[in-house]
């Protein structure tokens, strides 16, 4: 129907104005007719979902109770619009999530989800502190908590399902007292079944901790201020674990183990609580155009191509990361032209994908059947560890760690101020209640490190999440009371599988060079899955654990499973899945065989370096304390702490106020200390010989007369003092010199202390005209300023 450019716009304007008011959208029609001024009708078809919003269903409502706390689970009230939303509450905290999926396929080759969660500051009560006061950038926390999430739902969608789908999770409030992350997880889950998107859901997630050996589910923020362990499990339908997420206090297996059991048992709850929602509401899936998955007859004619050259590739254990891929490639061209050949008619994805599905098979079935991988090594061995420390003096600590073609290298310690320990944002701390920390771990992975050219850019969310992971492996053994900030880098010079449990290992041993006294080694290592699932009811009929995977086999395996910890214990664990779930019994078995080989690397670390260096490096920073009593305060800080800025800016230390009577002095190098101490000897040192006796008489030396009073000396070294004009006399004067005083001229003077808010002498001449005191003179190093070290006890002498 052609129309006039001008009934067009009128048409279009009518209806947008029509549908702004709610009036043009219907549940029963679904399309709308509108007559034109010349006549003719133009129809319109509304927005997906717009039917559904202009007629809301009922706002339907679950309460679960979750280790003796209720969830409320809740949808159809808010953001309609979108194909799934929900919201949960715990307590007053409440997140609202929501799904939206494409309906037309995208040209990606994976899932392409992204999952956003973003903390905003009107849900904690606060305004952002940035210069535009509004949120930003995705913090840390919030990319973290999005991977967590993403982890979780990733697995549940159907293969092949190539259709962009965004998940948006909103705070709408925090209490302070109940972490939103858990709750987002769940909102994700009942967001996606609630829609008419393809998942195979839902799942449920919840928080473990473990309190004086009690574990506690969901924790507040208070109980797990005092927690040994911080454990999130998503888990499925019939006891199956999604994914895991912990951290830990060097916590024993067998708590860990009873931690997880505990939680996979109350995920069910959530898990029911959901399917009641998606029950009451009548879900019905979509029907997609496509899932992108490889045609049986190609399948078929790949392996009668490419089978033998496969199998001999994955079984010549001689080949490396780069030479197998190079030969695997090498058959995948030829295979790929002779499909093109038979198959015009096919499209790319469609070759691709079937000559990747039966080089997988291969492989997989080469560890299921023969029990042999493509390295020539059994499922239970380690690759070839080699270790080195120190590898540049200059460096505060340094070590080397490479597993097979793993080589995490320069993974290097730094000393600085707890001036420079990372500041959290307010919107952070009013969620979770951490402040600040002094260790910090980050991790780097250029692209030579897979033989790969790239931009270097700036931190992405897979470097921050490999990097928290072994931060929170190493965070355990740290002292607390360790004077000094301590970042540790991690630079990935080679990769082939695992290098961020390669980062624990290498962090470790630079922690012990570089003389941190570290409670006991860390080690960590990742084991793979392989399975063989039913055609008929897709579960688990059998399978293999790998130790220390591979690049490849991580690839083509089913589960990457790292855990870290010490001899005594987990500090760390990470489990991401591709299967929709696995039983407790396997995650059970991988913990039971990471511990054995954790075991083995700590030993083979141990011939490296057994213990912490006795000391830090001489090149390392220096931390003195310095003793300042209240009443010599104003001395050592100066006028607008003209004297701390002129002290950090020659020396280059960086001076912190600990207590009201006490500094630490941070400086880089022992000869920037050596520098700083002389400037504070020189700044305070007439403070530092003479001690004043409350109420005794001395004799002044008028220094300077000015219009309020006059400066005085009570000893020479001592920096002059003003002399009010009020107390020179008993009678009332507007200058000195109508007294008669004059520079270079001595005079009595009664002292009385200091004053306390600002440490300056307090003197008069006035009170002498009165019948005189007794001069009584103690002389103590009480009120000295002390460089480094212990406050000297009192000694006192009288004159």
């Amino acid at each position: 129907l052609f129309l006039p450019t001008g009934a067009m716009a009128a048409a279009t304007t009518s209806y947008r104005r029509v549908a702004l008011g709610g009036l043009a959208v219907g549940a029963a029609a679904r399309w709308r007719r509108r007559l034109l001024p010349d006549g003719c009708v133009l129809r319109l078809a509304p927005a997906r979902g717009a039917a559904a919003a202009a007629e809301p269903g009922p706002c339907r409502t679950v309460t679960v109770e979750v280790g003796g706390r209720k969830m409320e689970l809740s949808s159809g009230k808010l953001a309609r619009f979108a194909d799934g939303s929900a919201v949960v509450q715990l307590g007053d905290t409440a997140v609202m999530v929501t799904a939206v999926s494409k309906t037309k396929p995208s040209a990606s080759q994976f899932v392409p989800l992204v999952v956003d969660y973003r903390q905003k500051a009107a849900a904690a009560g606060r305004i952002p502190t940035n210069y535009l006061r509004r949120e930003l950038g995705s913090t840390d926390k919030e990319i973290l908590t999005s991977r967590v999430i993403d982890r979780s739902i990733r697995p549940l969608f159907p293969v092949g399902y190539f259709y962009d789908t965004q998940i948006l999770c909103n705070l709408l409030a925090v209490d302070g007292v109940n972490d939103p992350d858990v709750l987002a997880i769940n909102g994700a889950s009942a967001a996606l079944a609630l829609s008419d998107i393809p998942w195979n859901g839902p799942i449920g997630a919840v928080r473990v901790g473990l309190v004086d050996g009690e574990t506690i589910i969901n924790p507040t923020r208070k109980q797990m201020s005092s927690s040994a362990l911080n454990l999130v499990i998503a888990g499925a339908s019939q006891n199956q674990v999604v994914m895991l997420e912990a951290s830990a206090e060097n916590v024993l297996q067998q708590d860990f183990c009873h931690a997880i059991k505990v939680g996979v048992k109350h995920t069910q709850q959530i898990i029911q609580g959901i399917q009641q929602l998606v029950k009451e509401q009548g879900v019905v899936k979509r029907t997609v155009q496509k899932l992108f998955v490889a045609p049986e007859e190609i399948v078929e004619c790949v392996k009668k191509l490419a089978f033998n050259k496969i199998y001999a590739v994955f079984t010549d254990s001689s080949h490396d990361k780069i030479s197998r891929d190079e030969a695997i490639n090498k058959i995948r061209l030829e295979t790929e032209e002779q499909l093109k050949e038979k198959f015009p008619e096919a499209e790319p994805y469609e070759i691709i994908e079937s000559f990747n599905m039966v080089s997988k098979d291969i492989f997989r079935n080469l560890v299921l059947n023969e029990y042999r991988r493509c390295d020539g090594r059994d499922l239970t061995s380690l690759r070839d560890i080699k270790c080195e420390v120190n590898m540049f003096k200059m460096l505060h600590g340094s070590a080397l760690f490479q597993r097979g073609q793993t080589q995490v290298v320069l993974c290097t310690v730094t000393f600085d101020s707890l001036e420079s320990s990372v500041k959290s944002d307010l919107i952070s701390t009013a969620v979770s209640g951490i402040k600040d920390k002094n260790f910090m771990l980050h991790y780097e992975f250029p692209p030579y490190a897979t033989n790969e050219i790239g931009k270097v850019t700036g931190m992405n969310r897979r470097e921050l999440g490999h990097g928290a992971l072994a931060e929170r492996a190493l965070k355990p053994i740290i002292p607390q009371d360790f004077p000094f900030t301590i970042r540790v880098t991690s630079e990935v010079l080679e990769s082939n599988g695992s290098s961020s449990m390669a980062s624990a290992c290498g962090g470790s041993l630079a922690l012990m060079d570089a003389g941190v006294p570290v409670s006991s080694a860390v080690a960590g290592v990742a084991i793979g899955l392989i399975t063989k699932c039913s055609v008929e009811k897709g579960d688990i009929e059998d399978y293999r654990l790998l130790t220390d995977i591979l690049g490849i086999e991580d690839y083509y395996g089913d589960m990457d499973f790292k855990m870290a910890g010490t001899n005594k214990g987990i500090t760390a664990l990470q489990a991401d899945l591709k299967l929709p779930g696995i039983p407790v019994k396997i995650v059970m078995e991988a913990i039971q065989q990471a511990t054995a080989a954790k075991r083995e690397i700590l030993q083979i670390m141990n011939q490296t370096l057994a213990k912490p260096r006795p000391n830090r490096k001489e090149s390392g920073p220096v931390v003195e304390t310095i003793h300042v009593p209240l009443s010599k305060r104003l001395r050592f800080v100066g006028p607008g702490a003209y004297n701390l800025k002129k002290l950090q800016a020659q020396a280059g230390v960086t001076v912190s106020q600990l207590d009201e009577e006490t500094y630490s002095v941070f400086a880089p190098t022992p000869s920037a200390m050596h520098e700083a101490r002389e400037f504070i000897r020189e700044i305070c040192k007439d403070d530092q010989e003479v001690n004043l006796e409350f109420g005794a008489v001395y004799t002044a030396t008028i220094t300077e007369i000015r219009d309020s009073g006059v400066m005085v000396k009570l000893y020479p070294n001592m920096t002059p003092v003003l002399l009010h004009n009020s107390q020179l006399d008993q009678r009332k004067i507007k200058h000195p010199s109508a007294l008669g005083l004059e520079v270079g001229q001595e005079i009595q003077v009664k002292y009385f202390g200091r004053d306390p808010t600002d440490g300056r002498m307090r003197l008069s001449r006035k009170i002498l005209q009165t019948p005189a005191t007794t001069v009584l003179k103690t002389l103590t190093d009480k009120n000295s300023i002390v460089l480094g070290g212990t406050v000297p006890q009192s000694s006192t002498s009288s004159q």
